[in-house]
């Protein structure tokens, strides 16, 4: 009996280069185009593997974040139903309104243009320790002094938002409640897949199964669009090659919400905000650091891109940045699922919110000293790999076409708004809140 040869890969291919045959090599290419699908395929089946394995493992809080139990205990019972119902509460053909993140920085000055126009607004926040909790507070009691109720809770607790649903059939959710900042995900990054991928995924379930379902509309990032050098950046442009696991989460994000709205019939918007900035703004962000050490006489670090290139950022002051979530908001379509099952196609967008101007950081830096009336001690840095890009800037025209969205504020302008807030807030009022 004859012995079989062994099937070799390496019969097809010529010991002389240059002879290859046509002919003789097609059943190799398919070969070799078989395994790079399979090999596309393993790598992508690998990347959600991991981010399921992040989940389970990871979705337990943080360190840094609230237990459940403490958070638990302070919601429930007849009063604090009141007190979500009398938030809720809207005028005539209002919207009735959550916002997860009612406390940051994006969720304060939302919640309060609603609310000043009539709608129902309910908030809920973790008032984590990821930057000074006092300064969350105090936007709290601002809010409660304009009558939105702050649930104190994390949205990874499915029971909480079960409740709230319960108690406040919510025509809208706007889910700003992240884990933010960029160079943070090298010291922590659980919580970003805890935040941003478990707690939204957490807030999806509970909507999806909710009778109406609500309209969502969500923030993503112009972070989404990571070394992409095509600018200005558009929705259309590649989102695949991430900075940052901050980055990637919102980009998982943006997967999640296509996932929910193609099986559940979610209607779901997502923003990707451009360098937000403004009064009661976030302490982490550049111009607000800038401002703190510039007046204590600090140095402060400007980056520059390899080459001696400017590091530019699409900065949007707070006010626009609202006026495209409420515009979001009121153009988004009705969901069409009832009951965790989908009854026809539902709306599915994503807008870019940015200002279209990118500016030089370091131009921003001099225009910090003209309002503080300081000349700050610059100390220039080539930019170091931690997940920061180069530049930003924003393609506007879609949010234009649907949204009518126009940016009006300038950043000379808006700095100066946030100048005066900042002096006011941290070196007036021994109570620490200024007058809105």
């Amino acid at each position: 009996m004859s012995q079989l040869k062994p099937i070799s890969h390496l019969d097809d291919i010529p010991s002389t280069p240059g002879k290859f045959k046509l002919e003789k090599s097609q059943p190799y290419i398919q070969r070799l185009r078989f395994h790079a699908s399979l090999s596309k395929l393993t790598l992508w089946s690998s990347f959600f593997l991991v981010f399921i394995l992040f989940y389970y493992v990871l979705s337990s809080p943080s360190p840094s974040l609230p237990s459940r139990r403490s958070l638990n205990d302070s919601w429930g019972g007849p009063d604090w139903e009141k007190r979500v119902t009398r938030s809720a509460k809207t005028s005539a053909h209002g919207l009735t309104v959550l916002v997860t993140g009612a406390a940051g920085f994006v969720g304060t000055h939302v919640s309060m243009a609603l609310k000043r126009r009539g709608d129902g607004v309910l908030g809920i926040d973790n008032f984590n320790h990821y930057y000074d909790p006092r300064l969350k507070r105090d936007r709290q009691k601002l809010l409660e002094r304009n009558g939105v109720f702050v649930v104190e809770g994390d949205i990874n607790d499915a029971s909480l938002l079960r409740k709230l649903f319960d108690v406040v059939p919510f025509t809208h959710v706007m889910h700003l409640a992240a884990q933010a900042g960029v160079r943070y995900a090298m010291q922590n990054p659980g919580s970003y897949v805890h935040s941003n991928i478990a707690g939204f995924v957490n807030l999806l379930e509970v909507c999806k199964s909710v009778n109406p379902q609500p309209a969502i509309v969500w923030a993503s990032s112009s972070s989404v669009y990571g070394l992409n050098s095509k600018v200005p950046f558009s929705e259309k442009d590649r989102t695949d090659q991430p900075a940052s696991l901050y980055a990637a989460t919102k980009k998982a994000g943006e997967e999640i919400a296509h996932t929910y709205n193609h099986i559940y019939g979610l209607s779901i918007t997502g923003l990707r905000f451009f360098t937000v900035y403004g009064p009661w703004g976030r302490p982490d962000m550049a111009y607000f650091f800038f401002t703190k050490d510039i007046l204590k006489g600090k140095p402060i670090t400007i980056f520059e891109a390899p080459g001696h290139g400017s590091v530019a950022r699409d900065f949007t002051y707070i006010d626009d940045i609202v006026k495209g979530c409420v515009a979001s908001l009121d153009t988004a379509k009705k969901s069409t699922g009832s009951g965790g099952k989908k009854k026809g196609p539902a709306q599915l967008r994503v807008f870019n919110l940015g200002n279209t101007s990118p500016v030089p950081v370091s131009n921003l830096v001099s225009i910090l000293e003209k309002h503080l009336k300081v000349k700050a001690k610059r100390k220039v840095l080539p930019m170091p790999r931690n997940g920061d890009v180069k530049f930003t800037h924003a393609n506007i025209s879609l949010a234009h076409k649907e949204l009518r969205y126009e940016p009006s504020t300038d950043l000379q302008t808006g700095l100066k708004k946030f100048v005066k807030w900042y002096l006011s807030y941290y070196q007036g009022s021994k109570k620490r809140i200024s007058t809105w």
